[in-house]
């Protein structure tokens, strides 16, 4: 591809390819893995693969049953299987932490129960030595979501258990581990200006012992992350959907580990500016890269933006509405200088609970 270029590789079409992908893809020896939280043979999500040319395949359809349903985060490799969650279905109905082999078997190896172990995982897991660690958005001891660990064998431990108010609440986003830490965000608690807490960041040891670094106050500084956080040189970096003054078009921020924050960007939500960023940010030659769900053109179908450390923003490239795709959610990834993503929404498909009838795509971008 040409510089500054953008492709769509795959549109799904909403039956049993998949439909509506809103995780990031992980790359495997050149192959892009990923899922879908719609379509497939039961109308349940699925796990696909897609090659860096668009030849797409299904590995697994979600039946919806114990083996769980609507995957709504990004895989995780170990050991050569693919790892991750649903948000549905397994044993109670509460999700599933399942496995799938890069030739299609899969494996629910814990479902959650909706009590104190957790209920509905939207996330990632995170690979620590072999064993896997997430979060769950609901239940736990308190209601308000935990952090738990879960073996590949299946065996689980709630770590952390939010109590809402100052402390975190809701987790929506994944884990990622910094020297044995880890650390991550939650879409409420903390600082009670917004309803329910405007979210916070935290860290978590791999004993349970949890500490919250931030809590978003709802105004400039942002609120509501969804995102999961990366770190550079000391410094977590992440998004938050909300804040901003009256027009709350979102963040990009960051939050050392001694518990001072700094937003880079604020979203203005205009035509040419970006806005609700719910993925998290990936650096590469020394910018930060990400996307924002709305904003841009007269559409307001989403951006894919560029941000210095320094905070100079820019958008480099506006979803129209159509074929190229709409509304990404999920982060991109950098495959030897070529960024890959998906989109929600978009790039044709008989999908008509969505306004354009679009099931979502993979694309590639050149910056």
């Amino acid at each position: 591809m040409a510089p500054s270029s953008y492709q769509v590789l795959y549109s799904f079409a909403g039956g049993s390819d998949g439909a509506y992908p809103q995780a990031p893809l992980i790359d495997l020896k050149g192959t892009l893995y990923g899922t879908t939280k719609g379509g497939g043979a039961g109308g349940n999500g699925t796990v696909f693969r897609v090659t860096t040319t668009g030849i797409e395949k299904v590995l697994y359809s979600f039946a919806g049953g114990s083996d769980g349903a609507y995957p709504e985060a990004s895989l995780t490799k170990v050991n050569g299987t693919l790892y991750g969650t649903t948000n549905g279905g397994g044993a109670s109905g509460y999700g599933t932490v399942f496995s799938v082999t890069t030739t299609g078997t899969e494996k629910s190896i814990y479902s959650f129960a909706g009590g104190s172990d957790g209920a509905y995982p939207q996330a990632s897991l995170t690979n620590v030595n072999g064993t896997l660690y997430g979060t769950t958005v609901y239940a736990g001891a308190h209601g308000f979501g935990t952090v738990f660990r879960v073996t590949t064998t299946g065996i689980e431990k709630v770590l952390y258990s939010f109590a809402g108010g100052s402390d975190a609440a809701n987790p929506k986003a994944g884990l990622i581990d910094v020297n044995g830490t880890l650390y991550g965000t939650t879409y409420a608690g903390g600082n009670p200006a917004c309803l329910s807490g405007c979210g916070t960041v935290f860290s978590v040891t791999t004993a349970g012992a949890e500490k919250v670094l931030y809590s978003f106050a709802g105004g400039s500084d942002g609120e509501h992350p969804v995102a999961s956080l990366i770190e550079v040189n000391g410094t977590l970096y992440g998004t938050t959907r909300g804040g901003t003054g009256n027009v709350r078009n979102g963040t990009v921020f960051g939050v050392t580990t001694t518990r001072i924050e700094k937003v880079l960007h604020l979203f203005t939500g205009r035509r040419y500016d970006g806005e609700y960023p719910e993925a998290s940010l990936i650096k590469l030659k020394g910018r930060l890269y990400g996307t924002t769900w709305g904003g841009t053109r007269a559409a307001q179908n989403g951006a894919i933006f560029s941000v210095t450390m320094t905070g100079t923003e820019k958008v480099l490239y506006g979803f129209a509405d159509g074929s190229d795709g709409e509304n990404p959610e999920a982060s991109l990834i950098n495959v030897n200088g070529t960024l890959y993503g998906t989109t929600l929404d978009g790039g044709g498909g008989a999908c008509s609970t969505r306004r354009t009838g679009g099931c979502g795509t993979v694309f590639a971008f050149t910056p």
